[in-house]
C-alpha cells in the first residue's frame, strides 16, 4: 500500500529544517479517510503510535459521517478536503502521504505540496479542523445557515487559513535558500489570481456557494504576500494577525457578523 518516496536536494533539507526524522510515503491508491486495516499498515511502520482522540460531544449530530470517525477511537488519517499530499504526527516519526491523485501533477508543484506538508509536520498545529475547533466547531454550526456538508466544508477553509497564516513566512523566506520550491510557491499563488477576482461577485450572483468560495479564499491566505493575491472580501477580515492570534473565536465570530450580513 505504501512505498518510501525518497528526498534531494531543497525538499531533503526542508525535511531536516522542520520535520526532521518524517517519513514520505507514496500511496498505491487514493483515499479520502484511510480505512483502519489501511492505517494500521501505517501503523506497522511507525517506531510509535499514539492515535488522535477527540470529544464526540463535539460533533453536531447531524454532521458527516467523517467527522464522528475522526471522534472514534480507531486510528485515522486523512479527511475529506484534504487534497493529494497529507501528513500525520499521530506516528513516530510522522508520516507524508502522497497519493497518486497527483499523477500528471508538475514535478515542482507536487515538490512543494511535500514541502508544504513537512512545514505543517513540524509546527504545533492541530493535524486536522476538528482539533482546532474542538467544542466551538457546533457554535460555528450554529453561527452560519449552511447545512452540515457545507458547514464541514467552510470549517475546513477557515482552518486552511489559519495554518497558511502560520506558515507563509517560512515560504516567502525560501527565496534564497530554496529557490526552486520558492518559485513554485509564487506560482501557485499567481495561478489563483484570476479565481479570485470576482469571487466576491460570484457568491453574490449566486454562481458560486459560500463553502466553495470560503475553500478557495482561504487557501490563497497561505500566498497573500505584498506581492501575492488579494483575498477578497468577506475572506479578506481572515488575513489577519486577529485571527492568527484568536483562532476558532474569531473564526466564529466572523461567521457571525458575515452571515448577518448576507
Amino acid at each position: 500500500m505504501f512505498s518510501e518516496r525518497p528526498l534531494d536536494g531543497e525538499l531533503s533539507t526542508v525535511r531536516e529544517t522542520h520535520a526532521s526524522g518524517a517519513v514520505v510515503l507514496n500511496a498505491e491508491t487514493d483515499f479520502e479517510t484511510l480505512e483502519p486495516a489501511v492505517a494500521e499498515q501505517l501503523g506497522l511502520r511507525a517506531d510509535a503510535l499514539s492515535p488522535l482522540t477527540y470529544d464526540p460531544a463535539w460533533v453536531p449530530p447531524d454532521a458527516p459521517e467523517v467527522l464522528s470517525r475522526l471522534a472514534a477511537d480507531e486510528f485515522t488519517v486523512g479527511a475529506p478536503g484534504d487534497g493529494g499530499v497529507v501528513w500525520t504526527r499521530q506516528t513516530e516519526p510522522p508520516f507524508v502521504l502522497v497519493k497518486p491523485r497527483v499523477a500528471g501533477s508538475p514535478e515542482g508543484f507536487v515538490d512543494f505540496l511535500v514541502a508544504m506538508a513537512l512545514v505543517e509536520a513540524g509546527t504545533e498545529l492541530p493535524e486536522q479542523f476538528l482539533g482546532f475547533f474542538r467544542a466551538e466547531y457546533r457554535e460555528l454550526a450554529d453561527a452560519t445557515p449552511l447545512d452540515p456538508a457545507d458547514t464541514y466544508q467552510l470549517a475546513n477553509a477557515l482552518y486552511d487559513a489559519y495554518v497558511g497564516l502560520h506558515t507563509r513566512e517560512t515560504f516567502v523566506s525560501w527565496a534564497d535558500d530554496h529557490p526552486q520550491l520558492h518559485e513554485q510557491f509564487v506560482d501557485a499563488g499567481d495561478r489563483l489570481r484570476p479565481r479570485l477576482a470576482d469571487l466576491s461577485g460570484e457568491v453574490a450572483r449566486g454562481e458560486t456557494s459560500f463553502a466553495a468560495a470560503a475553500e478557495l479564499a482561504c487557501s490563497a491566505v497561505r500566498h497573500a504576500t505584498p506581492d501575492g493575491p488579494s483575498v477578497p472580501a468577506p475572506f479578506s477580515a481572515l488575513d489577519t494577525s486577529a485571527y492568527r492570534h484568536h483562532g476558532p473565536e474569531y473564526a466564529v465570530q466572523w461567521a457571525e457578523k458575515t452571515f448577518e450580513k448576507l
